[in-house]
């Protein structure tokens, strides 16, 4: 249920498409099947595809496998099959961390390390989810701190199923009235934050979801351009729909919108 390692260098030569922030739940199922669209598509066109966390809205233990509802046994099928067709790897985010080896190899994926160095066309690149950057959120990072300890994972696991479901749902909920306080300054990233990971891991740009803030940014890190891409986040059972991807090779990187029905 945790990452393979912290950090990690992965080569991946070629064309790379990346995702993050889906939120699939059985309560989205346009979003879910614009995101079955678009990893056909994605297993066609790219050699690796990266989903860097929140793939799903939650995800309390691969167990709930064993018993999984029709709409997460179509999910995992359309990931199985993209990940016999193309390199798939599968990261964990704030809402599904409990993700492990067992789904992987459901979906034929590996999992993502929690600070993932691709070695691409363009250079290195760093990848992240990106919620370890929103530092001025105390909070949350607190919260993250306990839910990311592996004892505390293993006294979830100890309990049943329906307990951790509702555990889950009550952290949901917990965190959506949270949100109402805080203001969006808080729960974006620090510039800060941003630039010392970026200077620890000796990269110029940087990937990373979580905020739901698509955006490009470009910066100067120490004396030298660098840049920070944000993720799309999907939504197409809710106006207005909205989702989209990364693509990264010899090019360069671009960012793609995904409109509702294709």
């Amino acid at each position: 249920m945790t990452e393979a390692a912290h950090t990690s260098a992965i080569e991946l030569p070629g064309t790379i498409w990346l995702a993050s922030d889906i939120h699939l739940q059985e309560s989205t199922p346009a979003t879910a099947e614009a995101f079955l669209a678009w990893l056909n598509g994605a297993a066609d066109a790219a050699d690796h595809v990266l989903l860097p966390g929140d793939i799903f809205d939650a995800w309390v233990g691969d167990d709930v496998l064993q018993v999984a509802p029709e709409w997460l046994r179509n999910i995992v099928s359309g990931l199985a099959a993209a990940g016999q067709r193309t390199q798939l790897w599968l990261g964990h985010g704030n809402r599904d961390f409990m993700m492990g080896e067992q789904l992987a190899q459901a979906c034929h994926a590996r999992l993502l390390p929690a600070e993932a160095l691709l070695k691409t066309a363009i250079g290195t690149v760093l990848l992240l989810h990106g919620d370890e950057l929103c530092t001025d959120d105390l909070a949350y990072q607190q919260m993250r701190q306990v839910v990311r300890n592996p004892a505390w994972q293993a006294d979830m696991m100890r309990r049943s199923l329906p307990e951790r479901l509702q555990l889950a749902q009550q952290l949901r909920e917990q965190s959506e009235a949270g949100k109402a306080d805080k203001s969006m300054a808080i729960m974006d990233v620090n510039q800060g934050a941003v630039e010392r990971t970026m200077q620890a891991h000796g990269v110029n740009r940087l990937i990373h979801g979580h905020t739901h803030r698509p955006d490009r940014h470009v910066f100067e890190l120490d004396g030298a351009p660098a840049e920070r891409w944000v993720l799309p986040d999907w939504d197409f059972d809710h106006q207005p729909h909205r989702g989209g991807w990364l693509t990264l090779d010899a090019d360069g990187v671009a960012m793609h919108d995904l409109e509702a029905g294709a």
